[in-house]
Protein backbone atom coordinates (compact mmCIF):
# COMPACT_ATOMS: atom_id res chain seq x y z
CA UNK A 1 0.00 0.00 0.00
CA UNK A 2 1.11 3.55 -0.69
CA UNK A 3 2.85 4.92 2.46
CA UNK A 4 0.85 8.16 2.17
CA UNK A 5 -2.41 6.20 2.18
CA UNK A 6 -1.22 4.15 5.15
CA UNK A 7 -0.44 7.31 7.09
CA UNK A 8 -3.76 8.96 6.19
CA UNK A 9 -5.66 5.90 7.45
CA UNK A 10 -3.59 4.81 10.45
CA UNK A 11 -3.12 8.16 12.20
CA UNK A 12 -6.89 8.82 12.54
CA UNK A 13 -7.35 5.15 13.43
CA UNK A 14 -4.82 5.51 16.26
CA UNK A 15 -6.58 8.67 17.46
CA UNK A 16 -9.89 6.80 17.65
CA UNK A 17 -8.30 3.73 19.27
CA UNK A 18 -6.62 5.91 21.91
CA UNK A 19 -9.95 7.51 22.82
CA UNK A 20 -11.65 4.10 23.04
CA UNK A 21 -8.87 2.68 25.22
CA UNK A 22 -9.02 5.68 27.54
CA UNK A 23 -12.77 5.24 27.97
CA UNK A 24 -12.58 1.48 28.45
CA UNK A 25 -9.69 1.46 30.90
CA UNK A 26 -11.02 4.58 32.61
CA UNK A 27 -13.57 2.40 34.39
CA UNK A 28 -10.74 1.09 36.53
CA UNK A 29 -7.94 3.66 36.29
CA UNK A 30 -7.83 7.17 34.82
CA UNK A 31 -4.97 7.27 32.31
CA UNK A 32 -4.41 10.50 30.33
CA UNK A 33 -5.40 10.19 26.69
CA UNK A 34 -1.99 11.34 25.44
CA UNK A 35 -0.45 8.22 26.98
CA UNK A 36 -2.24 5.99 24.47
CA UNK A 37 -1.62 8.40 21.60
CA UNK A 38 2.14 8.39 22.20
CA UNK A 39 2.43 4.65 22.87
CA UNK A 40 0.31 3.65 19.88
CA UNK A 41 2.27 6.08 17.70
CA UNK A 42 5.47 4.44 18.88
CA UNK A 43 4.09 0.99 18.02
CA UNK A 44 3.12 1.87 14.44
CA UNK A 45 6.30 3.91 13.91
CA UNK A 46 9.73 2.84 12.63
CA UNK A 47 10.93 1.75 16.07
CA UNK A 48 8.46 -1.16 16.27
CA UNK A 49 6.16 -2.14 13.38
CA UNK A 50 7.37 0.40 10.82
CA UNK A 51 3.94 0.96 9.30
CA UNK A 52 4.16 4.77 9.42
CA UNK A 53 7.23 6.95 8.99
CA UNK A 54 7.82 10.65 9.59
CA UNK A 55 7.18 12.77 6.51
CA UNK A 56 7.30 16.50 5.86
CA UNK A 57 3.53 16.56 5.50
CA UNK A 58 2.94 14.70 8.78
CA UNK A 59 5.47 16.90 10.59
CA UNK A 60 3.73 20.02 9.27
CA UNK A 61 0.38 18.80 10.62
CA UNK A 62 2.02 17.83 13.91
CA UNK A 63 3.57 21.30 14.24
CA UNK A 64 0.16 22.84 13.67
CA UNK A 65 -1.23 20.54 16.35
CA UNK A 66 1.56 21.63 18.71
CA UNK A 67 0.78 25.29 17.98
CA UNK A 68 -2.91 24.65 18.66
CA UNK A 69 -2.00 22.92 21.93
CA UNK A 70 -0.16 26.04 23.11
CA UNK A 71 -2.98 28.21 21.80
CA UNK A 72 -5.49 26.29 23.92
CA UNK A 73 -3.23 26.65 26.95
CA UNK A 74 -3.10 30.42 26.50
CA UNK A 75 -6.83 30.53 25.73
CA UNK A 76 -7.88 28.58 28.83
CA UNK A 77 -5.79 30.47 31.38
CA UNK A 78 -7.92 32.83 33.45
CA UNK A 79 -5.24 35.22 34.68
CA UNK A 80 -7.72 37.23 36.75
CA UNK A 81 -8.82 34.09 38.60
CA UNK A 82 -5.25 32.91 39.18
CA UNK A 83 -4.22 36.28 40.58
CA UNK A 84 -1.01 38.29 40.35
CA UNK A 85 0.47 36.95 43.64
CA UNK A 86 0.32 33.35 42.39
CA UNK A 87 1.90 34.31 39.07
CA UNK A 88 4.69 36.29 40.75
CA UNK A 89 5.47 33.41 43.07
CA UNK A 90 5.39 30.90 40.21
CA UNK A 91 7.73 33.15 38.18
CA UNK A 92 10.25 33.41 41.01
CA UNK A 93 10.19 29.64 41.52
CA UNK A 94 10.68 29.12 37.78
CA UNK A 95 13.85 31.27 37.88
CA UNK A 96 15.08 29.00 40.68
CA UNK A 97 14.31 26.00 38.47
CA UNK A 98 16.18 27.54 35.54
CA UNK A 99 19.32 28.17 37.61
CA UNK A 100 19.19 24.66 39.09
CA UNK A 101 18.46 23.07 35.71
CA UNK A 102 21.40 24.72 33.95
CA UNK A 103 23.73 23.87 36.85
CA UNK A 104 22.74 20.19 37.05
CA UNK A 105 22.64 19.78 33.26
CA UNK A 106 26.08 21.40 32.81
CA UNK A 107 27.56 19.06 35.42
CA UNK A 108 26.05 16.00 33.71
CA UNK A 109 26.84 17.07 30.15
CA UNK A 110 30.28 18.45 31.03
CA UNK A 111 29.64 21.48 28.83
CA UNK A 112 28.07 24.86 29.64
CA UNK A 113 26.37 25.26 26.24
CA UNK A 114 24.73 21.86 26.44
CA UNK A 115 23.78 22.73 29.99
CA UNK A 116 21.78 25.72 28.75
CA UNK A 117 19.85 23.61 26.23
CA UNK A 118 19.14 20.83 28.68
CA UNK A 119 18.47 23.20 31.57
CA UNK A 120 15.83 25.16 29.68
CA UNK A 121 14.10 21.93 28.65
CA UNK A 122 14.08 20.67 32.24
CA UNK A 123 12.20 23.78 33.46
CA UNK A 124 9.16 23.25 31.24
CA UNK A 125 5.68 22.20 32.32
CA UNK A 126 3.26 20.79 29.74
CA UNK A 127 0.27 22.95 30.68
CA UNK A 128 -1.44 22.27 27.36
CA UNK A 129 -1.29 18.58 28.20
CA UNK A 130 -2.40 19.06 31.80
CA UNK A 131 -5.38 21.35 31.16
CA UNK A 132 -7.63 18.58 29.77
CA UNK A 133 -6.56 16.35 32.67
CA UNK A 134 -7.41 19.03 35.23
CA UNK A 135 -10.69 19.83 33.47
CA UNK A 136 -11.78 16.19 33.33
CA UNK A 137 -10.93 15.83 37.04
CA UNK A 138 -12.97 18.93 37.95
CA UNK A 139 -9.90 20.72 39.29
CA UNK A 140 -9.70 23.85 37.14
CA UNK A 141 -11.72 26.03 39.56
CA UNK A 142 -10.24 24.73 42.81
CA UNK A 143 -7.35 26.48 44.59
CA UNK A 144 -5.20 23.45 43.80
CA UNK A 145 -6.10 23.67 40.11
CA UNK A 146 -5.31 27.38 40.06
CA UNK A 147 -1.91 26.69 41.60
CA UNK A 148 -1.17 24.07 38.94
CA UNK A 149 -2.36 26.45 36.23
CA UNK A 150 -0.12 29.26 37.51
CA UNK A 151 2.89 26.97 37.67
CA UNK A 152 2.08 25.55 34.24
CA UNK A 153 1.56 28.95 32.62
CA UNK A 154 4.98 30.14 33.78
CA UNK A 155 6.42 26.70 32.97
CA UNK A 156 5.41 27.21 29.34
CA UNK A 157 5.95 30.94 28.92
CA UNK A 158 9.29 31.05 30.78
CA UNK A 159 11.06 28.43 28.63
CA UNK A 160 9.67 30.08 25.48
CA UNK A 161 11.26 33.37 26.54
CA UNK A 162 14.52 31.56 27.35
CA UNK A 163 14.52 29.84 23.95
CA UNK A 164 13.99 33.19 22.23
CA UNK A 165 16.75 34.88 24.24
CA UNK A 166 19.43 32.20 24.35
CA UNK A 167 18.74 29.66 21.58
CA UNK A 168 17.77 31.92 18.70
CA UNK A 169 21.31 32.27 17.37
CA UNK A 170 21.35 36.01 18.13
CA UNK A 171 23.31 37.87 20.75
CA UNK A 172 21.24 38.20 23.95
CA UNK A 173 20.83 41.98 23.50
CA UNK A 174 19.66 41.63 19.90
CA UNK A 175 17.36 38.76 20.88
CA UNK A 176 15.92 40.87 23.71
CA UNK A 177 15.19 43.74 21.32
CA UNK A 178 13.43 41.40 18.89
CA UNK A 179 11.47 39.90 21.78
CA UNK A 180 10.47 43.38 22.94
CA UNK A 181 9.30 44.16 19.40
CA UNK A 182 7.12 41.05 19.39
CA UNK A 183 5.78 41.93 22.84
CA UNK A 184 4.85 45.44 21.67
CA UNK A 185 2.93 44.10 18.66
CA UNK A 186 1.19 41.29 20.56
CA UNK A 187 0.59 43.52 23.58
CA UNK A 188 -0.92 46.21 21.36
CA UNK A 189 -3.34 43.68 19.88
CA UNK A 190 -4.26 42.38 23.35
CA UNK A 191 -4.75 45.95 24.61
CA UNK A 192 -7.05 46.73 21.67
CA UNK A 193 -9.06 43.56 22.29
CA UNK A 194 -9.41 44.29 26.02
CA UNK A 195 -11.09 47.67 25.43
CA UNK A 196 -14.39 45.88 24.99
CA UNK A 197 -17.18 46.68 22.61
CA UNK A 198 -16.50 45.18 19.17
CA UNK A 199 -20.26 44.86 18.64
CA UNK A 200 -20.04 44.30 14.89
CA UNK A 201 -17.43 41.58 15.43
CA UNK A 202 -19.60 39.74 17.96
CA UNK A 203 -22.68 40.20 15.79
CA UNK A 204 -20.86 38.50 12.91
CA UNK A 205 -19.73 35.73 15.24
CA UNK A 206 -23.30 35.10 16.36
CA UNK A 207 -24.71 35.28 12.81
CA UNK A 208 -22.33 32.58 11.55
CA UNK A 209 -22.23 30.40 14.66
CA UNK A 210 -24.49 27.76 13.11
CA UNK A 211 -23.66 28.26 9.44
CA UNK A 212 -20.91 27.06 7.15
CA UNK A 213 -19.24 30.46 7.63
CA UNK A 214 -18.03 29.67 11.20
CA UNK A 215 -16.42 33.10 11.39
CA UNK A 216 -15.24 32.69 14.99
CA UNK A 217 -13.28 29.51 14.28
CA UNK A 218 -11.83 30.91 11.07
CA UNK A 219 -10.81 34.13 12.81
CA UNK A 220 -9.11 32.21 15.61
CA UNK A 221 -7.12 30.17 13.09
CA UNK A 222 -6.13 33.47 11.44
CA UNK A 223 -4.93 34.84 14.80
CA UNK A 224 -2.83 31.72 15.37
CA UNK A 225 -1.38 31.89 11.87
CA UNK A 226 -0.63 35.62 12.16
CA UNK A 227 1.18 35.48 15.50
CA UNK A 228 2.95 32.20 14.72
CA UNK A 229 4.03 33.69 11.40
CA UNK A 230 5.23 36.84 13.17
CA UNK A 231 7.24 34.72 15.61
CA UNK A 232 8.88 32.79 12.80
CA UNK A 233 9.59 35.98 10.81
CA UNK A 234 11.31 37.49 13.85
CA UNK A 235 13.33 34.33 14.45
CA UNK A 236 11.45 33.49 17.65
CA UNK A 237 9.98 30.13 18.59
CA UNK A 238 6.59 29.67 16.95
CA UNK A 239 5.08 28.46 20.23
CA UNK A 240 5.49 31.94 21.70
CA UNK A 241 3.15 33.26 19.02
CA UNK A 242 0.69 30.42 19.55
CA UNK A 243 0.55 31.06 23.30
CA UNK A 244 0.04 34.80 22.77
CA UNK A 245 -2.69 34.02 20.23
CA UNK A 246 -4.54 32.06 22.91
CA UNK A 247 -4.42 34.97 25.35
CA UNK A 248 -5.56 37.40 22.63
CA UNK A 249 -8.40 35.14 21.53
CA UNK A 250 -9.70 34.68 25.08
CA UNK A 251 -9.82 38.44 25.66
CA UNK A 252 -11.37 39.21 22.28
CA UNK A 253 -14.11 36.60 22.60
CA UNK A 254 -14.83 37.45 26.23
CA UNK A 255 -17.34 40.07 25.04
CA UNK A 256 -19.56 37.48 23.37
CA UNK A 257 -22.82 36.36 24.91
CA UNK A 258 -22.22 33.57 27.48
CA UNK A 259 -24.08 31.00 25.38
CA UNK A 260 -22.14 32.01 22.27
CA UNK A 261 -18.82 31.96 24.14
CA UNK A 262 -19.57 28.44 25.41
CA UNK A 263 -20.31 27.19 21.90
CA UNK A 264 -17.18 28.83 20.49
CA UNK A 265 -15.10 27.19 23.21
CA UNK A 266 -16.66 23.82 22.39
CA UNK A 267 -15.87 24.25 18.71
CA UNK A 268 -12.23 25.19 19.43
CA UNK A 269 -11.86 22.20 21.74
CA UNK A 270 -13.29 19.97 19.02
CA UNK A 271 -10.79 21.26 16.45
CA UNK A 272 -7.87 21.10 18.89
CA UNK A 273 -8.35 17.90 20.87
CA UNK A 274 -10.50 16.13 18.30
CA UNK A 275 -8.35 16.76 15.22
CA UNK A 276 -4.95 18.45 15.28
CA UNK A 277 -3.48 17.98 18.79
CA UNK A 278 -3.68 14.15 18.64
CA UNK A 279 -1.57 14.28 15.47
CA UNK A 280 1.26 15.94 17.43
CA UNK A 281 1.29 13.29 20.17
CA UNK A 282 0.93 10.40 17.74
CA UNK A 283 3.74 11.84 15.62
CA UNK A 284 5.88 12.19 18.77
CA UNK A 285 5.56 8.45 19.27
CA UNK A 286 6.19 7.76 15.57
CA UNK A 287 9.32 9.90 15.54
CA UNK A 288 10.79 8.59 18.77
CA UNK A 289 14.12 6.92 17.97
CA UNK A 290 13.97 3.89 20.23
CA UNK A 291 17.01 2.35 18.51
CA UNK A 292 19.12 5.43 19.29
CA UNK A 293 18.12 5.09 22.93
CA UNK A 294 18.70 1.36 23.23
CA UNK A 295 21.84 1.42 21.09
CA UNK A 296 23.76 3.82 23.32
CA UNK A 297 24.28 2.72 26.95
CA UNK A 298 24.97 6.33 28.04
CA UNK A 299 21.67 7.51 26.55
CA UNK A 300 19.81 4.67 28.24
CA UNK A 301 21.44 5.62 31.54
CA UNK A 302 20.58 9.29 31.08
CA UNK A 303 16.85 8.63 30.65
CA UNK A 304 16.10 7.87 34.35
CA UNK A 305 18.54 10.62 35.35
CA UNK A 306 16.58 13.17 33.31
CA UNK A 307 13.30 11.83 34.68
CA UNK A 308 14.53 12.40 38.24
CA UNK A 309 15.87 15.83 37.29
CA UNK A 310 12.44 16.87 36.03
CA UNK A 311 11.18 16.29 39.56
CA UNK A 312 14.18 17.85 41.30
CA UNK A 313 14.61 20.84 38.99
CA UNK A 314 11.02 21.65 38.10
CA UNK A 315 8.74 19.77 40.45
CA UNK A 316 10.20 20.45 43.88
CA UNK A 317 10.58 24.24 43.50
CA UNK A 318 7.06 24.43 42.04
CA UNK A 319 5.62 22.56 45.04
CA UNK A 320 6.12 25.72 47.11
CA UNK A 321 3.25 27.23 45.10
CA UNK A 322 0.77 24.90 46.78
CA UNK A 323 -2.24 26.68 48.36
CA UNK A 324 -2.17 27.34 52.13
CA UNK A 325 -3.28 24.31 54.11
CA UNK A 326 -2.29 21.82 51.42
CA UNK A 327 -1.57 18.29 52.59
CA UNK A 328 1.68 16.47 51.82
CA UNK A 329 -0.20 14.49 49.18
CA UNK A 330 -1.37 17.70 47.53
CA UNK A 331 2.19 19.05 47.46
CA UNK A 332 3.47 15.78 46.02
CA UNK A 333 0.69 15.90 43.41
CA UNK A 334 1.63 19.47 42.47
CA UNK A 335 5.28 18.40 42.24
CA UNK A 336 4.44 15.69 39.70
CA UNK A 337 2.07 17.89 37.69
CA UNK A 338 4.76 20.60 37.45
CA UNK A 339 7.39 18.05 36.42
CA UNK A 340 5.27 16.83 33.49
CA UNK A 341 6.90 18.11 30.33
CA UNK A 342 7.09 17.09 26.70
CA UNK A 343 6.20 19.67 23.99
CA UNK A 344 8.92 22.19 24.91
CA UNK A 345 11.37 19.36 25.52
CA UNK A 346 10.76 18.20 21.95
CA UNK A 347 11.21 21.77 20.65
CA UNK A 348 14.45 22.42 22.59
CA UNK A 349 16.05 19.09 21.67
CA UNK A 350 15.22 19.63 18.01
CA UNK A 351 16.97 23.01 18.15
CA UNK A 352 19.95 21.48 19.96
CA UNK A 353 20.38 18.66 17.45
CA UNK A 354 19.94 21.06 14.53
CA UNK A 355 22.60 23.39 15.95
CA UNK A 356 24.92 20.40 16.62
CA UNK A 357 25.00 21.24 20.32
CA UNK A 358 23.19 18.13 21.55
CA UNK A 359 24.11 14.54 20.61
CA UNK A 360 21.22 12.57 19.18
CA UNK A 361 21.44 10.02 22.00
CA UNK A 362 21.22 12.70 24.70
CA UNK A 363 18.32 14.40 22.94
CA UNK A 364 16.50 11.08 22.59
CA UNK A 365 17.03 10.31 26.29
CA UNK A 366 15.58 13.68 27.28
CA UNK A 367 12.57 13.27 24.99
CA UNK A 368 12.13 9.76 26.40
CA UNK A 369 12.12 11.20 29.92
CA UNK A 370 9.52 13.74 28.80
CA UNK A 371 7.38 10.98 27.34
CA UNK A 372 7.62 8.97 30.56
CA UNK A 373 6.70 12.07 32.57
CA UNK A 374 3.51 12.42 30.50
CA UNK A 375 2.84 8.70 30.81
CA UNK A 376 3.37 8.41 34.57
CA UNK A 377 3.35 11.72 36.46
CA UNK A 378 -0.25 12.91 35.82
CA UNK A 379 -1.62 9.46 36.66
CA UNK A 380 0.23 9.31 39.98
CA UNK A 381 -0.56 12.97 40.68
CA UNK A 382 -4.29 12.41 40.17
CA UNK A 383 -4.19 9.35 42.43
CA UNK A 384 -2.50 11.34 45.19
CA UNK A 385 -4.95 14.17 44.73
CA UNK A 386 -8.00 11.89 45.01
CA UNK A 387 -6.62 10.35 48.20
CA UNK A 388 -6.37 13.77 49.79
CA UNK A 389 -8.54 13.76 52.90
CA UNK A 390 -11.14 16.27 51.71
CA UNK A 391 -10.37 16.70 48.02
CA UNK A 392 -7.61 19.19 48.70
CA UNK A 393 -9.87 22.09 49.71
CA UNK A 394 -8.95 23.12 53.27
CA UNK A 395 -10.72 25.64 55.50
CA UNK A 396 -7.42 27.55 55.52
CA UNK A 397 -7.73 28.20 51.79
CA UNK A 398 -8.84 31.85 51.57
CA UNK A 399 -10.41 31.38 48.14
CA UNK A 400 -11.70 27.85 48.50
CA UNK A 401 -14.50 27.02 46.07
CA UNK A 402 -16.74 24.06 46.83
CA UNK A 403 -16.99 21.53 44.06
CA UNK A 404 -20.54 21.05 42.88
CA UNK A 405 -21.97 17.59 42.74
Amino acid sequence: MDPAVTTVVLVPLIAVAAALLTTAIGRWVKIPLVVFEIVLGLIIGPSVLGWVHETDELNALANFGLAFLFFMAGNEIDFASIGAPRLRKASLLWVVSLAAGILFAALIAGDAIRGVYLGIALTSTALGTLMPVLRDAGELRTPFGRAVTAVGAIGEFGPLLAISLFLSGRRPLAAALVLIGFAIIAGGAISFASRGGHRRFHALVRATLHTSGQFAVRFVVLIIAALVGLSIALGLDMLLGAFAAGVLSRILLAGAEPADAHQIESKLEAVAFGVVVPIFFINTGIGFDLKALLGYPRALLLLPVFLVLLIVVRGIPASFSAPPGSSPRDRASLTLFAATGLPIIVAVTQIGVRDHELPVGTATALVGAGMLSVLVFPLVALTLRRRSLDGGIRPADPDAIPIEG
